[in-house]
């Protein structure tokens, strides 16, 4: 039985329109992401898939359309309200944007020092309690330059869950990673969702990490730039009714390079269509 937590919705996206302009990215986004749920945003190259993220993230107003999240409309509040929301979620970018000049325990301490009314003591017991939740005990004082890539995303990560988020973004976590560092990466986000009770957010097109951790998904299309599938991955890839969405399920790491630049020349010749068309 599905826990009844988990059916809550946490993010609610109705009717969202990304563009610049007139220019068209995505169309009619409708999908709820569930309290509990690791969700994937997913599809080919240039779909606009980390520009999603950016709306959801406040960063991008949508040209149309609202995002909830508690059931409250994020561009509906305040500035002080989103400031509130933005306080309860934890981000983690594709190059893990730890700042360099920094040690992993100063890049740890900045939002508690900013966010949090701790002491010294307090901030540094709970900076090592971080970095030892994601296996880097005692790397206090390291550089971002001193530790491998694998070390930096766990690192991001840590910094990501220091004010203990209720959601979690992460926007292609695993790129650059070997298939080990991948897979290690994809349990320790799984454990650290279970012991925080989060919810995640993902966009990748790792296979691999789609199969492995996600609950829930949505794919959005190139061609007809808008959402085609919903639903858990497993699934859409033995029952969608869309052969562009089962082949990117399904697709080997032989052909991975292919699909993606089939769908780049796709997004790249639409786009230069819809600029040829324009008055």
């Amino acid at each position: 039985m599905t826990n009844s937590i988990e059916q809550k919705s946490h993010i609610e996206v109705r009717g969202v329109t990304m563009a610049y302009d007139s220019f068209v990215i995505q169309r009619d986004l409708n999908f709820t992401i569930n309290n509990g749920d690791i969700f994937v945003i997913m599809g080919g190259s240039g779909c606009g898939k980390s520009t999603l993220l950016k709306h959801m993230l406040g960063l991008i107003r949508p040209s149309r359309g609202d995002i909830l999240y508690n059931g409250t409309s994020f561009f509906q509040s305040s500035e002080g309200e989103q400031g509130a929301m933005r306080q309860r979620w934890g981000i983690s970018y594709q190059s893990g944007g730890l700042f360099s000049a920094m040690t992993l325990a100063e890049n740890i301490t900045l939002p508690l020092e900013l966010y949090t009314q701790y002491t010294r003591a307090e901030i540094a017991d709970i900076v090592a309690y971080k970095l030892a939740l994601v296996g880097l005990a005692g790397y206090q004082s390291y550089y971002p330059s001193q530790i491998s890539g694998g070390m930096q995303k766990r690192a991001a990560l840590a910094r990501a869950i220091a004010l203990d988020p209720d959601i979690l973004f992460f926007d292609e976590p695993s790129a650059g990673l070997d298939p080990i560092s991948s897979r290690l990466l994809d349990e320790l986000i799984v454990q650290i969702k279970e012991s925080m009770g989060a919810t995640v957010v993902i966009v990748t097109h790792e296979l691999a990490s789609i199969f492995a951790i996600a609950s829930n998904s949505v794919y959005l299309d190139n061609t007809s730039r808008t959402m085609i599938a919903y639903g858990n991955p497993a699934d859409l890839r033995d029952h969608s009714e869309q052969p562009v969405v089962r082949q990117f399920l399904t697709r080997s790491a032989a052909t991975d390079s292919n699909v993606t630049a089939d769908t780049r020349t796709t997004a790249n010749s639409s786009a230069a269509k819809e600029l040829k068309d324009k008055p």
